[in-house]
C-alpha cells in the first residue's frame, strides 16, 4: 500500500536533518537552501519499508514567509513528522502547521523533540507538556512523543520502529475517482521535454495515457514514469510520481495546476463548502472577507461569503459558505482547503469542497441550509439525487454527475440508475438524467403554460411547441422537450397535433359575436371573389381590431372555409376550387402559361393573379420554368380536367 509521509515543524526546529538521519538523503536541492541553512521550497525523499516497498517523504519549510510552499507539499499526507525542538519549544510556526495538518485532517503523526542533546531531561518533559497542550482536542492528540537527536542517533532507532508500526496499522481505502495529481514542480529536462511531479490523489496512470492539464484544455501523452526515482509502467494513488509529458515544447504547467484523467473537464471560479474557523483567526472570518485559499498545490485570492443569516464566524466556529474565486482552480467533492488572511501572515480556519461548481446564492435563499447539509453529509444516493435537482439545467449527462460525485463513469452511471426517483432520458442520442421532483414542476409549468394559452388564446388549436418550450420553468433542450412531450401524449395529458399541442378538454367555441363576424368575413371576401380585400382593407371595411379578424380568420382557414394565399391574403375555398379547376383544364391542354396570360384567363389583376400562381405552386399543383408555369406531374391517362 503506498503511504506519503511529511513534515511539520517551527524553521529550524530539524526537518531536513531529521530526513537526513531517516533516509541518507539531503532534501534542500536548492543553491540559497544549502547557503542560507533553511529550507525555501519542498524537499523529497523516500523510506524503505520492510516489505520491500516504499513510502515517499515531502519536506516542508517552517518559515513563515514559506507557508505557501509548505501547503504545497501538505495534501495528501497519511503520516506527519512533526518537529519541535528542545531549546525553543511550541514556536508560531508549530501552532500554523499544527493547524494546517489538523485542517487537512491528517490523522497520523509522531513528534519528534529534536536537538534532545542540547538540553536535559527535565526540559524533555517540559516540552511534552507543550505538545499535549498544543494538541489537545485535534486528530493528533496522545500521537507518539520520541526525543531526537540527529548529531547523536538518540531516537532514530525508535523512530523507525515507530514509523514501521504506525504505518502497518494504517488501513485506507483507494480512493474513488480518475487519476488527479496536483501539481507541486514543473520543469523542462534537456533530451526528455517537459516532467512535472506530485503526489497523486487519486486513480492510476500509465505511460502512453492521455491526460489533461486543468485550468485549461490541453492534453498531453504519458512518456514515461517514475516513482522514487525508478521507472515504473503504471502509478497511482498515494504515490510521488514524476511525468514526462510530450506535447510541450515548454513548461507552461506550473505548480497549482492539476494533471488528470482527461474525463476530467470541469474547473471552479465557485464553489460551496463547510468552514471550520481556528483559534488563531483571532477575530473570526467576516463576510465577504478577502482572503487567500489553498487547495492541493494552488493558492488563488478569493472572496469568502457565508451563507445564511451569518455575519461573521468566531474562532472555533464553522458554518457554510461559498469561496468565489479571482481564478479558477480544479477541486472535486470532498477535497480540503486552507484559509490564510489576505496579506498571507496566518492561518485562519479550513473546510471541504461540498459542491464545486455552485451557483451564486440570494441572501436568505430557503432551505438552502438543509440543501447544503444533504450536499455534505448525505449518501452516493442522495447527493446524485441532490446534486441533479438542485443544477439549472432540467437534466444532466452522465459527464458533470460523475465529476460531481468524484467517481468513474460506470461507477456513477450504476448508482444513478439504482435511484427510483431518477429518470433517464435521451437527448441527441446522450443518456441524460433529471429527477421525479424536476419532471413533476416541469409537467405543471406545461400544462399551466397551455392554460394560459388557451386563456387567452381562446380559438386557437394549440400552442406551437417552440413557444412553449420558452415558457416554461427550465431550459430545455429541443429535441429533449419533443420526447418529453411524446411521453405527455402518450399519458394522455397533452394532446400533440403537429407542431401545435393542447389540452385534451380544449375545444374551440365561437361566441355569437365571432359566428357574426364569421359571416362578415364570408361576404366581404365574396362580394368580389377573383379580387378580395386583404386583412388591412377588410380591417378598414368591417371596424374590427387586427388581432380579433386574424383569428377568426384562422378558424375558418382550419375549417376549410377559406384559404391563406399570402400573409395577409385569403381567398373563399370555392374560389379557389374553381380557379384550380380553370388552371389545370387549360395547363392540360395548353401545357404552359404565362403570369400575364393567367390574369388574362381569370379576368383578374396581377396583384391577385402572382400570388394565386404562387400558391399553386407550393401546393405542388404547377411548377415555375422561367417566365412561364407547367403542371408538376404528368396527366394521367384519359384525364381532360378537375371535377
Amino acid at each position: 500500500m503506498p503511504y506519503i509521509i511529511g513534515t511539520a515543524g517551527h524553521i529550524d526546529h530539524g526537518k531536513t536533518s531529521l530526513i537526513k538521519a531517516l533516509t541518507g538523503e539531503d532534501t534542500d536541492r536548492l543553491k540559497e537552501e544549502k547557503e542560507r541553512g533553511i529550507s525555501i521550497d519542498l524537499g523529497f525523499a523516500h523510506f524503505d519499508l520492510p516489505d520491500g516497498s516504499q513510502a515517499g517523504i515531502v519536506d516542508v519549510p517552517g518559515h513563515e514567509r514559506f507557508i505557501r510552499n509548505m501547503l504545497a507539499g501538505a495534501h495528501g499526507i497519511d503520516l506527519v513528522l512533526f518537529t519541535v525542538a528542545a531549546d525553543d519549544g511550541v514556536m508560531p510556526q508549530t501552532e500554523e502547521h499544527l493547524d494546517i495538518i489538523h485542517l487537512l485532517r491528517v490523522k497520523l503523526a509522531i513528534f519528534l523533540i529534536t536537538k534532545a542533546d542540547l538540553v536535559p531531561p527535565a526540559r524533555i518533559r517540559e516540552v511534552e507538556e507543550e505538545i499535549n497542550i498544543l494538541t489537545a482536542g485535534t486528530a493528533l492528540e496522545d500521537a507518539p512523543i520520541i526525543a531526537f537527536s540527529a548529531v547523536t542517533g538518540q531516537g532514530l532507532a525508535e523512530l523507525q520502529a515507530q514509523i514501521l508500526l504506525t504505518l502497518q496499522n494504517c488501513r485506507k481505502a483507494a480512493p474513488r475517482g480518475y487519476f488527479r495529481l496536483p501539481v507541486d514542480r514543473a520543469f523542462v529536462l534537456q533530451g526528455h521535454g517537459v516532467v512535472i511531479t506530485g503526489t497523486a490523489l487519486s486513480g492510476e496512470v500509465r505511460i502512453g495515457d492521455h491526460v489533461r492539464c486543468l485550468p485549461g484544455e490541453q492534453t498531453f501523452r504519458v512518456r514515461s514514469l517514475q516513482v522514487h526515482n525508478r521507472p515504473v509502467e503504471a502509478a497511482g494513488w498515494g504515490q510521488r510520481i514524476a511525468l514526462n509529458l510530450s506535447g510541450l515544447d515548454k513548461a507552461s504547467i506550473t505548480r497549482g495546476d492539476v494533471i488528470c484523467h482527461e474525463k476530467l473537464t470541469i474547473v471552479s471560479d465557485r464553489f460551496d463548502a463547510f468552514l471550520e474557523v481556528r483559534p488563531a483567526a483571532g477575530k473570526g472570518i467576516k463576510n465577504h472577507q478577502r482572503v487567500r485559499i489553498h487547495a492541493g498545490t494552488a493558492e488563488r485570492l478569493a472572496k469568502l461569503i457565508l451563507l445564511g443569516s451569518k455575519e461573521k464566524v468566531e474562532p472555533k466556529g464553522s458554518a457554510y459558505c461559498q469561496i468565489a474565486l479571482g481564478e479558477p482552480v480544479a477541486v472535486l467533492r470532498g477535497d480540503r482547503f486552507i484559509v490564510r488572511d489576505e496579506t498571507a501572515r496566518r492561518t485562519l480556519g479550513g473546510g471541504i469542497v461540498i459542491h464545486p461548481w455552485a451557483r451564486k446564492h440570494k441572501r436568505g435563499e430557503p432551505e438552502l441550509e438543509a440543501r447544503l447539509d444533504s450536499l455534505h453529509r448525505g449518501d452516493l444516493s442522495t447527493l446524485a439525487e441532490g446534486f441533479i435537482d438542485q443544477s439549472d439545467d432540467f437534466a444532466l449527462p452522465l459527464g458533470s454527475i460523475h465529476q460531481f460525485l468524484n467517481l468513474k463513469e460506470e461507477e456513477a452511471r450504476n448508482q444513478i440508475e439504482r435511484i427510483k426517483t431518477v429518470r433517464s432520458l435521451s437527448a441527441e442520442g446522450e443518456k441524460v438524467y433529471t429527477t421525479e421532483n424536476k419532471w413533476q414542476h416541469l409537467k405543471e409549468s406545461t400544462l399551466k403554460a397551455l392554460t394560459d394559452f388557451h386563456a387567452s388564446h381562446p380559438l386557437a388549436p394549440g400552442m406551437d411547441l417552440e413557444e412553449l418550450r420558452a415558457k416554461v420553468l427550465y431550459a430545455v433542450p429541443s429535441r429533449l422537450f419533443r420526447d418529453f412531450v411524446e411521453i405527455l401524449s402518450a399519458d394522455k395529458a397533452v394532446v400533440r397535433e403537429g407542431n401545435l399541442l393542447r389540452l385534451p378538454q380544449h375545444r374551440i367555441r365561437l361566441k355569437d359575436e365571432q359566428k357574426e363576424l364569421m359571416e362578415r368575413i364570408k361576404k366581404s371576401l365574396g362580394r368580389d371573389p377573383l379580387a378580395p380585400p386583404d386583412l388591412g382593407q377588410m380591417e378598414k371595411e368591417l371596424g374590427i381590431a387586427r388581432a380579433k379578424l386574424l383569428e377568426v380568420a384562422r378558424v375558418m382557414e382550419r375549417d376549410g372555409l377559406i384559404v391563406r394565399i399570402a400573409p395577409d391574403l385569403y381567398f373563399a375555398r370555392d374560389c379557389v376550387d374553381k380557379v384550380k379547376g380553370v388552371l389545370y383544364k387549360y395547363l392540360a391542354e395548353k401545357g404552359e402559361i404565362t403570369a400575364a396570360a393567367c390574369r388574362d384567363l381569370l379576368g383578374s389583376s396581377r396583384k391577385y393573379t402572382i400570388p394565386l400562381l404562387e400558391y399553386f405552386d407550393r401546393e405542388g399543383l404547377t411548377i415555375r420554368i422561367g417566365d412561364v408555369r407547367r403542371l408538376k406531374s404528368p396527366i394521367p391517362s384519359g384525364r381532360q380536367g378537375l371535377s
